[in-house]
């Protein structure tokens, strides 16, 4: 297979893997898969992070994932 095909496989798997994660926050729910909602939001988080208070959103967003995951992992292996 060629390099390129490597990339654009590579970079497929990392957009799919994203749009799960919106998916897994349940913002196309919420939104009722409004784009321009969830395209707004977006650009919200990415002011903040480029803002004065980019420590403490990612922070306070790095936990909220962290428990997040582990609270869905918490129920994945009750459920096995």
């Amino acid at each position: 297979m060629r390099t390129w095909q490597l990339e654009r496989r590579k970079r497929t798997r990392h957009l799919i893997e994203l749009g799960g994660l919106v998916v897994k926050a349940r913002v196309v729910d919420l939104t009722n898969d409004d784009r321009v909602t969830i395209f707004g939001a977006l650009l919200w988080i990415a002011d903040k992070l480029k803002g004065y208070q980019r420590e403490q959103a990612q922070a306070l967003w790095v936990a909220k994932g962290k428990q997040a995951f582990e609270a869905e992992s918490a129920t994945h292996d009750k459920n096995d």
